[in-house]
């Protein structure tokens, strides 16, 4: 599959690094060339290094790897280049105190898709820290990752549901892009919980018997 990725900061390096490994032809793009293309070099296996506009018309796959509010700006700007592809959205909106700063209107996703319309955009990645994707693969207690994936386009799903496949995870289906919102506010209520309370996050659900 051919990635491309916005963005040239932890969780940009993690995924690709990892999809590198798993075969994927990757180009990562950003405002800065030379960090782009030092993030390239690193990653190994043909990825290539280029701007921001390279990398979505690149990618069949695009994943922006953007903080949020800067996000929907960028996609805006590369609207035309991302018609028709699959936009992956691994943002948090959080912000000082742990507040989810979308709170009362569109979640990050939502933003994404408003900036872009032609995109299909899918949320997932956004439930752990960068070094959780570096893990190979990550599996606690004998048991693989679960990724939730929300989103509309059942084509798009198919392609994310694969790369998540791809680290070792398996895919969750969390239902449309509508829900989006809920993951963001289970990240922040999570990074308050982990970071702020010191607290046992994965002791919140246990598997049924």
């Amino acid at each position: 599959m051919r990635i491309g990725v916005l963005g040239t900061g932890n969780m940009a390096d993690a995924l690709a690094t990892q999809w590198v490994r798993a075969g994927h032809e990757v180009t990562i793009g950003g405002r800065d060339l030379a960090r782009a293309a030092g993030l390239a070099a690193r990653l190994g296996g043909g990825a290539r290094g280029g701007g921001l506009r390279a990398a979505a018309e690149f990618g069949e796959v695009v994943l922006a790897a953007l903080p949020y509010g800067a996000g929907a700006g960028v996609v805006r700007e590369l609207r035309t280049a991302l018609a028709g592809r699959t936009l992956v959205d691994c943002s948090n909106p959080v912000g000082p105190g742990f507040r989810l700063l979308t709170e009362g209107g569109p979640s990050a996703a939502r933003q994404l898709a408003e900036a872009a319309p032609e995109a299909r955009v899918v949320k997932a990645f956004n439930l752990c820290h960068e070094d959780v994707w570096r893990l190979r693969p990550p599996v606690f207690d004998g048991r693989p990752l679960a990724v939730p994936v929300c989103g509309d386009d059942e084509a798009a799903l198919a392609r994310v549901q694969a790369l998540v496949a791809d680290l070792g995870c398996t895919p969750l289906a969390a239902g449309g892009l509508d829900r989006s919102g809920l993951l963001e506010a289970t990240a922040a209520l999570f990074i308050a919980l982990w970071v702020g309370e010191g607290a046992d996050v994965q002791a919140i659900a246990p598997p049924l018997g």
